[in-house]
């Protein structure tokens, strides 16, 4: 058997995943200014190219999750390779071959999320400083001369919504346990620290609830003992964090 074979596994069956998420406080993850005229916002939020309204991309999902497990795990304070996580760390997410080796493909996959008919709805009637956004202004002070440096800020407002969605690959049935667990761990670890920038400035904060789960399978009927299972799972420990 390859080496590449031996990083392919048996798909035995999906998990599909949603939940609400919502803003604890203001959310800046930072997106593309096309021009800067004078007045301008300094550091616009990333928003969805069609629709022009807020997303949080699943790669900012992904990674701040990732990374609060690996540094939970760490057996020192210095952070290790993403190479080197965790084995089960590295099926949750994924790893990248390196040299000769095989890489692993992620059992998690993440989507963008995008803010709920009801919020959608909401925002639509408050007189916001941008579209569906607030202008958080800042100063930098100079700790030697004492010159501010104002700039602006584009938030998403605190109680704004998001869909939450992801699926797992189920592709060893003796692991699916761990793997739900560690994946609650790690949104357990979310709502307790922040997504975005600006973090400890009280940025990003974010709470989880109503969990939904979903199995499909094309080798047998759905396991409604797994899905109650998780969704008691997800909604005791990640709730119970905030």
């Amino acid at each position: 058997m390859s080496r590449e074979q031996e990083h392919q596994s048996a798909l035995r069956g999906k998990i599909d995943l949603r939940a609400v998420l919502r803003l604890e406080s203001g959310l800046h993850i930072g997106g593309a200014s096309e021009f800067a005229p004078i007045g301008a916002v300094d550091s616009p939020f990333i928003r969805d190219p069609l629709t022009k309204k807020p997303i949080i991309p699943g790669s900012s999902l992904k990674g701040k999750i990732r990374t609060l497990l690996a540094r939970s795990l760490s057996e020192s304070y210095v952070l290790n390779p993403i190479e080197e996580d965790a084995d089960i760390i590295a099926r949750l997410f994924g790893s990248a071959a390196k040299g000769g080796q095989g890489g692993k493909p992620s059992r998690l996959q993440f989507f963008d999320l995008k803010m709920t008919d009801d919020s959608m709805r909401y925002m639509a009637q408050l007189e916001l400083d941008t579209y569906m956004g607030e202008i958080k202004f800042e100063n930098a002070i100079n700790r030697l001369t004492a010159a501010a440096n104002p700039r602006q800020i584009e938030r998403v407002p605190a109680g704004t919504e998001f869909d939450f969605r992801l699926v797992y690959n189920i592709e060893r049935e003796d692991e699916w346990q761990a793997d739900m667990k560690t994946l609650c761990d790690g949104l357990a670890l979310l709502q307790m620290d922040y997504l975005g920038g600006h973090g400890s400035r009280g940025y990003g904060r974010v709470s989880l609830r109503d969990f939904r789960v979903n199995h499909f399978t094309l080798r047998r009927a759905k396991d409604d003992a797994m899905v109650q299972q998780i969704e008691t799972m997800m909604n005791e420990l990640c709730e119970g964090s905030v």
